[in-house]
């Protein structure tokens, strides 16, 4: 396999792809080259496709579960990357992580309980807390001078001793593309357990560690951290597989788990999709060549966006991110307002990206942008946004 694989062109169009499809009702237009949602436009790797077809070929899809030879290839993958293995009997199951995340508020908080959140941060963090009634709490990440987000340590404790009962941590984060250290996550742990505070820690993003860069596990630094630790992982970003709707939560603390797994039978979301086991498994048992190359063409992608809005539009800078696939564009020196800014992306450069200001206050002047797809076609985003603000 080489980077050939990943600038074939792929036609995504009409096929309810949410990234292209839902173009008009996210954005109000069709007319426009969608850089936003969080998946790629790359195929998978070729044993999650030969997976698929060949239980489709068998014919009978009747009710499922996951088998265990699926969370047993999590297990050893985990073991492989991550020098973690989660026993396999602390793992449990939802359709996303943020269902996840979702029944996790509902157990374990009541209304009008406290729940933290680091801003900027992925917009249903937010919603999420709001909708099941609970109190936000924002702690905004610190900004330094060279565009790299941190965590003001002081500011962080400070909201926990508040009466915070659950913090969601984004690890790592989404969107400002920090891969948290093991320092900095080990801190974050040691002030929730001093101030009795349950981490729901996202992981979503973990395999796509950038640059040299290592992720570590927040339920991997201790026993006690890990107690107080619900850990959510799936396939989808990693292998572009998002639409199977496929993840695995790992909870140590057998009352914890027992607690989640109450309700997640409640809501009759145990059994799952069987294309979405199938392919797990096939993508931690045989993906990782894949996604070693495609971290190459992923550094690539970042840094011929940098050279070109470096040479080409010095006013808008990025932090290059140690993870992911998704830049945090700072407009801030663009000389318009945000809304001008995001108006003038949309109308005039015909690129879709996501508005900072989804991700909190303090994403004022940032757009995010998915730069997971064709060479090909991150050129033509690129030229059209620096053609069209080049013009200002």
């Amino acid at each position: 396999m080489n980077f050939d694989y990943f600038d074939r062109p792929t036609n995504r169009k009409g096929r309810s792809s949410v990234k292209y499809d839902g173009r008009r009702a996210f954005f109000g237009t069709d007319d426009l080259l969608p850089m936003w949602v969080a998946d790629m436009d790359f195929m998978v790797p070729p044993a999650v496709i030969e997976a698929a077809e060949e239980f489709s070929r068998f014919g009978v899809f009747g009710y499922t579960f996951r088998p265990e030879s699926s969370l047993e290839a999590f297990a050893e993958w985990c073991q492989l990357r991550y020098d973690w293995r989660p026993n396999l009997k602390w793992m449990t199951s939802s359709p996303g992580i943020v269902t996840a995340l979702s029944l996790a508020v509902d157990v374990f908080s009541s209304k009008g309980d406290k729940i933290m959140i680091s801003t900027p941060v992925y917009p249903p963090f937010h919603s999420i807390v709001k909708d099941f009634e609970r109190e936000l709490v924002t702690c905004d990440l610190y900004l330094d001078a060279e565009g790299r987000y941190t965590y003001d340590f002081d500011a962080f404790e400070k909201q926990l001793a508040s009466g915070v009962k659950i913090y969601i941590l984004c690890n790592s984060h989404n969107p400002v593309g920090r891969v948290w250290t093991k320092e900095e996550l080990s801190k974050i742990g040691k002030l929730c357990l001093k101030h009795g505070v349950l981490i729901f820690s996202d992981e979503i993003h973990c395999d796509l560690a950038l640059y040299g860069n290592k992720h570590t596990v927040m339920a991997s630094i201790s026993e006690e951290i890990s107690a107080i630790t619900i850990t959510a992982m799936a396939p989808s970003k990693t292998f572009n597989i998002a639409g199977m709707m496929n993840s695995v939560m790992v909870i140590s603390n057998d009352s914890l788990r027992s607690k989640f797994n109450k309700v997640l039978h409640k809501y009759h979301l145990e059994l799952g999709n069987i294309f979405a086991h199938m392919t797990m498994e096939a993508a931690y048992r045989h993906g990782g060549e894949w996604l070693d190359l495609l971290k190459q063409y992923l550094e690539g992608n970042i840094d011929y966006t940098y050279n070109s809005l470096k040479s080409n539009l010095p006013t808008v800078t990025f932090y290059k991110p140690e993870g992911s696939f998704l830049l945090w564009l700072d407009f801030r020196q663009s000389g318009l307002s945000h809304k001008e800014v995001y108006d003038r992306l949309i109308n005039v450069s015909k690129v879709g990206l996501n508005d900072g200001l989804s991700f909190g206050l303090s994403g004022e002047g940032f757009m995010r942008m998915n730069i997971g797809t064709q060479r090909a076609v991150l050129e033509d985003g690129l030229n059209k946004i620096i053609n069209t603000f080049n013009s200002i």
